[in-house]
């Protein structure tokens, strides 16, 4: 049997896999919106509704600006005045521009550092939009990273197989090199494998020990042990 490639290179989803709202999506919606106005709104229910909105969004969501106008529209409708206040949503946005409203996860630092320290080149390949560069930078993470590929700025999003062969040329590594790790089993599993990278499944609740991408991560600090084994099958 031939052996497979030696990895050497690995990419990160961004959010629910390198960083968080924290604590709560909900309560970043509760603190713009105080400064607007409306102190009553319940943080838990709101995170309900933009994740309702958030999984509905559709394939056609394309991160930009109006996109998520909408998005927050869809999660506010029947909560607060404020679901179509033009003012609300710009200080919304900019609000999740910054660092503030986030939270880097307790193993990312660790295991970035150790995969530094064994010669790895690392990337980030995420939907999302032209915020997210400065906010890895405010966050301390851009430096462990030798390319940001940020999906509005690549005209192209994930899972479509394009992305990552435009990450792989930016990081001069062959598909077969590269495993990207990631918690949407579509968008960064999927669109991974069909691409011709390998994938790690991120599961940070732990329900995904027998997923459809057979076993799964529940945190980055497994990631090391994960990258010795795919060394051993391809020597």
């Amino acid at each position: 049997m031939k052996a497979r490639s030696e990895i050497v290179a690995v990419s990160f989803d961004a959010g629910g896999t390198l960083i968080e709202p924290w604590p709560s999506v909900g309560h970043a919606f509760v603190e713009v919106a105080r400064r607007h106005g409306d102190a009553g709104l319940d943080p838990n229910k709101v995170s309900r509704r933009f994740r309702t909105a958030w999984l509905g969004r559709g394939p056609d969501f394309d991160y930009s600006r109006r996109a998520w106008a909408a998005l927050v529209t869809d999660s506010l409708r029947g909560l607060s005045p404020l679901a179509e206040d033009p003012a609300y949503f710009s200080g919304l946005y900019e609000y999740f521009a910054g660092p503030e409203p986030w939270r880097v996860y307790p193993d990312v630092l660790p295991a970035l550092k150790e995969l530094r320290r064994r010669g790895y080149r690392l990337a980030v390949l995420s939907n999302w939009d032209a915020r997210l560069r400065p906010l890895l930078i405010a966050l301390g993470l851009a430096p462990y990273f030798d390319w940001l590929g940020v999906s509005a700025e690549l005209g192209v999003h994930k899972p479509d197989p394009r992305i990552f062969a435009r990450a792989a040329c930016s990081l001069g590594v062959p598909p077969a090199a590269i495993v990207h790790v990631g918690d949407s089993f579509e968008e960064d599993v999927a669109g991974a494998r069909a691409a011709g990278w390998r994938a790690v499944w991120l599961v940070r609740d732990g329900s995904g020990a027998d997923g459809p991408a057979g076993p799964a991560l529940a945190s980055l600090a497994g990631l090391s042990a994960w990258l010795r084994a795919a060394a051993e099958q391809s020597d």
